[in-house]
């Protein structure tokens, strides 16, 4: 096998010089999500297929001065196309009236070189991970502006001052616009020294800017790929075995294929069929009248019972994967005056994203385009080579924004199905819609997973040892299987980790072993938004209170005698605690009385916590009224956004604590629609307040950190209110009733 070598990864390619699925996938997610890449600026401006108005690969200005900043990152209402493009309109001094923005495709990066870089969008990585060199690219468009303006004027660039896409020759005043100068410096030698500016002098980074996106999405102007309208389009519905690891029999297409607008009946892969139709109601009102026979194979006598056995020995299996360790956790427990032990469990949970997954396709022998809401474009554009039977060089995928991603759209087997079905149709583009059942039966789930937690404590109530189980599902086992190395799952531990720059534990114990049993059900696990930190820092935080309790310490006060050795841990708790009004207490809301709870964690590079206040009625109804939420991500890039992603995050976040869970019966997902895995509402949703704590000196995450605080933060205060300590989510399974 042949490898095309990055500055910083390698990217497996086949014999055939073709890029591997399973070898782009697994240099991506070896940490369980992206990597960033090297950019080589120098030669971008005459790369074969530059444009006339192309100062590099980043920049494009027009004639009329309007500036068009390529963004390689996937939009999904998260904000990286405004961020990103802030950015590099920060470094090339452009007037931010006049930006707009464009994706290039997977196709066109692979025939620059990778000039683009990654394209994967996730793990809060959109920004963070291409900060430096998508700002790079604007400081060296617009140092070659500025040298095109020089050398008209025949005077020393050191002489010339770029603002606001104007360029200014300080000693005579004259003046000139990017629009004027953008052709020449298009072949302007491109700088290899680039320096940055300080962030403490940006102008338009850091800035509460208005989105690029929100106009067209409040008129109805945005397409997304399911509203996509090709001519000569036809439309596809699908329906896959229902049974993870079962497959398709036999179907009777004489059954429906008669039917006004069917075109044709099509098996897709050994466990799918679909149907393509003039319409996609007449499509999947026809799939639904087909008579199918499914072999459900080995998993069709799996439940949730049967899985919940499967992880609660895992609890006590003598073999586990360590993850953070020091001292001797186990002795010391077993010497400790007291010890306190609690199980938890977390279960599957859905993406459910607004819009299902869907591609649109059209196959030649010789080419094969894809239209579809990907996360990773690159990783799309190895699939369709793949199902296509091509080369990349002879394939491309045009990525339009995401009717939302959460983790699910970084996988691929949407974009597989449609060149599939493509492929039975030469040269007709094919529409393919996933139903929402389809959607919510085929998911790549939050992975499930049981914790048991055990302290041993002195005489005076002191920690002496943890010990941290973890049993259950590996999320690398299901997408990445190459990237576990001698049977362990990094994500597994995030927020968990020694201490550093990703997802470090906030807590200092004399003796610590946290763990992992890996149990691996037949349903497919994936990244779901904020992952492995989501239960882990419910386990920890649920835990840390539990202490708290049995000590009679409270819990702010435990937290900070803990937290000593970790600065940043402790500095977003301080905020949110402050800014919640821990120890005073909350005022009554319609003659409830209102509790609080605390959580903090660090996950994606950024240290966050929250401070929730909440209130359980007589008859057990939970309301979380507000939450605190601090966060620090080391540079602000734009808070508005970081504040939008914060309320988000808790929306998703107590979603999945109040309601999302995920059955299993007769092996198959219970859950098929919002009637049985509902959402919050936005009665329900609680005041937000966010407290950002830029520290600086580093680039953190923030669309997926907060997640993880919600849930713990509102366990904690359930317990404040009713003494019942919840260790297994969702909230809807437990009765809070008073006696």
């Amino acid at each position: 096998m042949n490898t095309h070598t990055t500055n910083t990864h390698t990217i497996a390619l086949t014999p055939t010089g073709k890029l591997s699925r399973r070898g782009f996938l697994g240099a991506t997610a070896s940490t369980g999500l992206v990597v960033a890449f090297h950019i080589p600026l120098a030669g971008v401006a005459h790369a074969q297929d530059a444009r006339p108005a192309e100062v590099n690969a980043w920049v494009v200005v027009k004639p009329d001065d309007s500036i068009v900043i390529r963004i390689a990152r996937s939009e999904m209402g998260q904000g990286t196309l405004t961020g990103l493009a802030q950015l590099v309109a920060e470094e090339l001094d452009a007037n931010w009236a006049k930006v707009t923005t464009e994706y290039p495709t997977p196709g066109q990066n692979l025939a620059r070189a990778r000039v683009w870089g990654n394209f994967g969008t996730g793990g809060s990585q959109g920004i963070r991970q291409s900060q430096d060199y998508v700002r790079k690219g604007g400081a060296a468009a617009r140092m070659m502006l500025v040298q095109a303006a020089a050398d008209e004027w025949k005077v020393p660039a050191s002489e010339c001052v770029a603002a606001s896409s104007m360029i200014t020759h300080t000693p005579s005043g004259r003046k000139t616009s990017y629009g004027k100068v953008a052709l020449a410096a298009a072949k302007v030698t491109p700088p290899t020294a680039i320096a940055l500016k300080d962030p403490k002098d940006w102008k338009l980074a850091g800035k509460r800017l208005a989105r690029l996106d929100t106009v067209d999405k409040t008129t109805g102007k945005q397409i997304y790929a399911s509203d996509l309208v090709l001519p000569g389009m036809l439309n596809a519905a699908i329906k896959d075995c229902p049974v993870f690891g079962g497959k398709l029999k036999s179907f009777d297409a004489a059954a429906i294929e008669k039917r006004p607008g069917i075109k044709k009946v099509v098996r897709v892969g050994d466990s799918a069929v679909a149907v393509v139709a003039d319409t996609w109601w007449r499509a999947k009102t026809a799939l639904e009248a087909l008579p199918i026979v499914w072999d459900n194979g080995p998993n069709e006598k799996v439940s949730s019972d049967s899985i919940a056995a499967f992880l609660k020995e895992g609890l006590s299996a003598p073999q586990a994967i360590v993850g953070n360790e020091n001292g001797d956790a186990k002795a010391a427990i077993a010497a400790s005056a007291r010890k306190i032990e609690a199980v938890y469990s977390y279960p599957f949970q859905n993406h459910a994203t607004m819009e299902t997954m869907n591609a649109t396709a059209k196959w030649t022998p010789t080419r094969c385009e894809v239209w579809c809401p990907t996360q990773n474009g690159e990783a799309a554009l190895a699939a369709c080579a793949e199902a296509a039977g091509l080369t990349p060089a002879q394939c491309d995928v045009y990525k339009l924004h995401l009717g939302g991603g959460f983790g699910r759209r970084g996988q691929t087997d949407y974009v597989r199905q449609a060149v599939a079905i493509a492929k039975e149709m030469p040269g007709t583009p094919i529409k393919m819609i996933w139903s929402r059942e389809e959607d919510m039966l085929h998911g790549k789930y939050h992975p499930v997973t049981q914790c048991k937690m055990t302290a041993g404590l002195d005489a005076q109530g002191n920690i002496t040892g943890l010990h941290m189980r973890i049993s259950g599902q590996s999320i690398l086992a299901s997408v990445a299987p190459q990237n576990i190395v001698n049977g362990k799952d990094p994500v597994v531990f995030q927020g968990l980790n020694p201490s550093g720059p990703e997802a470090s534990i906030g807590y200092s114990f004399p003796n610590l072993l946290v763990d992992h049993a890996m149990r691996n059900p037949h349903v497919p696990a994936g990244f779901w938004r904020g992952v492995n930190l989501n239960q882990n820092a419910i386990y920890l935080e649920s835990f840390i209170d539990e202490i708290a309790a049995a000590t009679q310490q409270d819990p702010l006060t435990l937290r900070r005698k803990l937290m000593a050795n970790h600065p940043k841990h402790l500095a977003v708790l301080n905020a949110a605690a402050e800014r919640g009004g821990w120890g005073k207490p909350a005022p009554d809301v319609n003659g409830q009385k209102v509790f609080k709870g605390l959580a903090q964690t660090m996950g994606f590079g950024s240290y966050v916590a929250a401070c929730a206040e909440v209130s359980v009625s007589d008859a057990g109804e939970v309301k979380v009224h507000r939450i605190v939420a601090a966060t620090d991500c080391g540079y602000a890039v734009n808070p508005q956004q970081i504040e939008a992603q914060v309320e988000g995050s808790f929306a998703y976040g107590l979603t999945a604590a109040l309601y999302g869970e995920c059955t299993v019966k007769d092996g198959r997902i219970e859950q098929e629609n919002f009637n049985t895995y509902p959402v919050l509402k936005l009665a329900d949703m609680p005041k937000v307040e966010t407290v950002i704590v830029a520290s600086g000196g580093f680039w953190g995450g923030v669309g997926e950190p907060t997640i993880a605080v919600a849930a713990p933060a509102v366990l904690n205060a359930i317990f404040a209110a009713t003494g019942k300590r919840i260790r297994d989510l969702p909230l809807k399974n437990q009765n809070l009733k008073r006696a």
